[in-house]
């Protein structure tokens, strides 16, 4: 004989181990589901920071960590689990409120996504944690072009200087020539003397 399964799919065998028993004679307005809830010890209006705070403050009271060997301890730790993974995606929780969740749904949001197969051989380098060089492109880029253009600037100013100091000019051809006829005239005064 299958276990007695609740209005929202959850095995009762799996619920009533950390939920009291439900009394009969609730009336309309209490037929909402309210396992969920009841697991994390919050009302069904709660926000969503009191659910995950419910949810860290429980999971912490019964970590398989701090009670090492007890099973009631670690059903309940998967239990809880379950329950904020419905209860803490909105989409989700939207769904059970309306009573739209099937079992292998809730069964399946418990659960992480599986991981895409990688074809091919597994790359030699990962990826960085953090690009630096797209943030500092992405943050300075204008002050960056600003700063290459200058550089190419001065680099041709350089380069313009060197070819000019490389070949001769036409006014320090003249300086020099007015020079070597100075100095040969005064070889000559000096040597006839």
């Amino acid at each position: 004989m299958a276990p007695a399964r609740s209005a929202r799919g959850w095995p009762r065998a799996l619920l009533g181990r950390v939920l009291p028993a439900r009394p009969y004679g609730r009336s309309a307005a209490d037929a909402r589901p309210a396992g969920l809830y009841e697991l994390l010890g919050v009302p069904a209006s709660a926000t969503q920071a009191q659910i995950k705070a419910a949810y860290y403050e429980q999971s912490f009271r019964c970590h398989p960590d701090r009670n090492a060997g007890s099973p009631e301890a670690a059903a309940r730790f998967t239990a809880l689990h379950q329950a904020y993974a419905v209860l803490g995606s909105a989409a989700l929780r939207r769904r059970y409120d309306r009573g739209l969740l099937s079992r292998q749904e809730l069964r399946a949001a418990a659960r992480p996504p599986p991981r895409a197969p990688v074809p091919g051989p597994a790359p030699a380098r990962r990826p960085p944690a953090f690009d630096f060089d797209a943030f500092y492109r992405a943050h300075y880029g204008e002050q960056l072009e600003r700063q290459q253009l200058l550089r190419q600037r001065r680099q041709r100013l350089q380069r313009q200087r060197e070819e000019a100091a490389r070949r001769w000019q036409p006014d320090r051809l003249a300086e020099l020539s007015v020079a070597v006829l100075l100095l040969s005239a005064m070889a000559l005064l000096v040597g006839t003397k």
